[in-house]
């Protein structure tokens, strides 16, 4: 269950970079634009679908699959985005993006096989449920007061930062809604803070800096999503002196992978208004 899991995940990851490279390359060398103007806007609205896709694919990951497994294939996302948005600008991916995808590549493989399988359902509290929006709330609070004195890269970075936190408590609510928890409210309240996050994260493309925004939305997501889903939930990680070294190990190497990308991928460049 778990490979199969990893697998629908990484697919969703492949929807998922479509649309963000088609939506950054929209929003990106732009005033701000609010989401009234990018609605109007074939490209990014295909992006959107895309996206949407991503998600759904998703949803149905967490059926068969631990937070703990299904958030950090979302760092895939960033693998798959180099095509998307080197084409988009008109070039192809550098050796230097390659060898850091690849080494995002094995820590990813390297953390699938050491987590075990969950036990049980996930339960989540309505107690829990309101300090877990609460909490991812106050942070993207923080990330977007603090973006408004940073320099342009910082602010892209920090505004994503801000979207992956509300993402991770959106996966946290979709795990347990997927596993048959009928808290109506629980359905009622998912949608808000991927909504807040969607515009905070158009916000960061909006500063051109794609590869920082993007790779603080990889990581941001998946470590707040492992988190909840093992303080909250009782998700399993890994046991055992060897296993616990390998998951370590594999994801310090998608992290520093995840890093190196995002600084050696030119995509912070505006895309010429004219090829719109």
């Amino acid at each position: 269950m778990t490979v199969l899991a990893a697998a629908l995940a990484l697919l969703g990851s492949l929807f998922f970079a479509l649309g963000a490279a088609l939506q950054q390359f929209e929003a990106a060398g732009t005033a701000g634009p609010g989401l009234r103007d990018l609605l109007r806007r074939p490209r990014w609205l295909l992006g959107g679908l895309a996206i949407g896709a991503g998600t759904a694919l998703h949803v149905v990951a967490l059926k068969y699959g631990p937070l703990t497994v299904v958030q950090p294939m979302g760092v895939a996302s960033l693998l798959f985005a180099l095509p998307c948005a080197a084409a988009l600008h008109g070039r192809r991916p550098r050796p230097r993006e390659l060898a850091a995808a690849s080494v995002i590549a094995i820590g990813l493989i390297g953390l699938v096989l050491v987590i075990p399988e969950p036990s049980g359902s996930p339960y989540l509290g309505t107690g829990e449920a309101v300090a877990l929006l609460a909490g991812a709330a106050a942070a993207a609070l923080v990330m977007g007061v603090a973006a408004r004195r940073a320099s342009p890269a910082a602010r892209a970075g920090l505004l994503a930062t801000g979207a992956g936190v509300l993402y991770g408590a959106t996966a946290t609510l979709a795990r347990v809604l997927v596993d048959g928890n009928r808290e109506l409210w629980f359905l009622a309240a998912a949608p808000i803070p991927a909504l807040v996050a969607l515009a905070l994260l158009q916000r960061a493309y909006a500063h051109g800096h794609f590869g920082v925004a993007f790779a603080a939305l990889q990581v941001a997501d998946p470590l707040t999503a492992v988190a909840f889903g093992a303080l909250l939930l009782g998700e399993p990680l890994p046991t055992g002196a060897v296993n616990t070294l390998t998951a370590l190990a594999a994801t310090a190497l998608a992290a520093a992978g995840t890093v190196a990308l995002a600084r050696t991928t030119p995509l912070s460049s505006a895309p010429d208004p004219t090829a719109r």
